[in-house]
């Protein structure tokens, strides 16, 4: 189980409360991270014209993220069990850049609800330039109170690639608060 600590929670809540108001055409995004921390966070929300069962399909389908995840090249489930599955992970970014990591997947629904929580689980046998240092987040997909046909959908990640070198960071930008727009967008697009 991920767990977030009280301060995360209130950095989260300080985000979404800052935001934009929920939209249905664009996608907010906020710069959550913490000082001192060597990756970067960011919370995501919009809302979508689908309700929560259908998109809580959709992004616990793993092995259909390289459909609509960004820089997403190959999935495979490693390990499911009723409580999580292990994904391996494969990355393909701009220039060339391969990365490979494996996350835990907890998914956690109700008919009215649905979230989805995930973090990195280490491979040894994995080098460090053909990994990520560190990954979690969550998606959280709640009805419009006013139209339960209808999501709000929030996406927070936490991405630390690890060592970059100079004049590469936009490798930062790419797996973070670059992709997340489009994996809203694109999450849109396969409700429709």
């Amino acid at each position: 189980m991920i767990r977030f600590s009280a301060t995360a929670f209130a950095l989260l809540a300080a985000a979404s409360a800052a935001a934009a108001p929920i939209s249905e055409t664009q996608v907010n995004v906020a710069d959550v991270s913490k000082a001192g921390m060597p990756g970067k966070s960011y919370l995501a929300e919009t809302s979508i014209a689908a309700p929560v069962p259908k998109l809580c399909g959709i992004i616990t389908d793993y092995t259909a993220y390289p459909g609509f995840m960004p820089n997403t090249d190959q999935t495979k489930v490693v390990q499911a069990t009723e409580s999580y599955a292990l994904v391996d992970m494969t990355l393909k970014l701009p220039m060339g850049k391969i990365k490979k990591y494996r996350l835990r997947m907890e998914p956690k629904s109700t008919p009215a609800s649905c979230h989805l929580a995930w973090k990195l689980v280490p491979q040894p046998e994995l080098k460090q330039e053909e990994t990520i240092a560190d990954t979690s987040g969550y998606w959280d997909l709640q009805p419009v109170a006013t139209d339960k046909n209808k999501s709000v959908v929030k996406y927070y990640v936490y991405s630390d690639p690890g060592p970059v070198p100079m004049g590469l960071g936009w490798i930062v930008d790419s797996l973070g608060k670059d992709s997340l727009p489009k994996t809203l967008e694109a999450l849109r697009a396969k409700a429709r």
